[in-house]
């Protein structure tokens, strides 16, 4: 990627708003061709509209493999073989486990860790011809799972497994896999931090530099400079990087602040804010929501 970035293909799934735009741009910037996937067409057309190379740009659910297939057939039709994936769709809920919809909590799984499956599964032919990089975007919720938060933990913390056993597979291949970890990003996704009682009280008893919020586009720097060096791993802020030998104790110790910080929440409180964060989150949940059971019918009476 240093020596011959022109011309090449990379693929970003969530590309629509966030760091998957971010990186998206900065890809381009350096010359790549870029194909943009996510949920929200038209957010996809200006993305790609203001991009400096060559672009296409899919709607399409990471969840749905028969269409992320037809997407990677497209994507090497138009633009050639992709030499950089980047799986960074997501999604994520706050509230109790017990008070959360069985259904969001799944639908949380399958996008954050299925999806980032289902995009490794259908572009890895292209990887494999390209001797390519994929990048897997996780989280420092995979280091100490946060209460209230345990569907995106649970599924970040999957997708870090599922990226570091691809990793051992496909070096033989030539085909490089790397893991970031990103901690507090300012997307849409904890806009309401301040508002929202879950977020704003797992913050308030970070020390200052742990919960500084940091911009898409400089995450998506570190991103790009990552996948330049084919990274096993990048942090983001990169001062994460100090934390990896801690990780054995980080689950006490996230279960200690929380306990602390969310003593005054309420549960009718709680219950009150259970749900999906984020307008990129609520677009994809309201693409599948489930209809509501019919109501029981009745038998008649003898």
């Amino acid at each position: 990627m240093q020596s011959r970035p022109n011309g090449r293909v990379a693929v970003v799934t969530g590309a629509a708003r966030g760091v998957g735009e971010a990186t998206s741009r900065n890809l381009a910037r350096r010359g790549l061709r870029v194909a943009l996937l996510g949920r929200e067409l038209e957010s996809l057309r200006r993305v790609a509209d203001s991009l400096p190379t060559d672009t296409c740009c899919f709607e399409v659910d990471v969840t749905d493999e028969a269409a992320m297939r037809g997407a990677a057939r497209d994507v090497q039709t138009r633009l050639g073989p992709a030499s950089v994936v980047v799986a960074n769709a997501g999604i994520a809920t706050a509230g109790p486990f017990a008070a959360s919809d069985a259904a969001l909590f799944n639908r949380v799984i399958d996008v954050n860790l299925i999806g980032s499956a289902n995009t490794a599964r259908v572009f890895l032919p292209q990887l494999l011809r390209t001797r390519g990089y994929f990048l897997q975007i996780a989280s420092t919720a995979s280091f100490g799972s946060s209460p209230l938060m345990s569907a995106y933990c649970a599924s970040k913390a999957g997708a870090e497994s599922f990226a570091q056993a691809l990793r051992t597979e496909l070096r033989p291949e030539g085909v490089g896999v790397g893991i970031a970890y990103l901690h507090w990003t300012g997307t849409d996704m904890i806009d309401a931090r301040d508002d929202h009682p879950v977020l704003r009280a797992l913050r308030s008893h970070q020390p200052a530099p742990v919960r500084r919020v940091h911009s898409p586009e400089q995450v998506a720097a570190w991103l790009t400079r990552g996948i330049e060096h084919r990274a096993t791993s990048v942090y983001a802020p990169p001062w994460l990087r100090l934390v990896q030998p801690l990780r054995p104790v980080l689950p006490l110790l996230v279960s200690r602040i929380a306990r602390r910080s969310l003593a005054s929440l309420s549960a009718a409180e709680l219950r009150r804010t259970t749900g999906v964060l984020g307008a990129g989150g609520r677009a994809d949940w309201e693409a599948h929501r489930p209809e509501p059971p019919a109501p029981p019918v009745t038998p008649p009476q003898c």
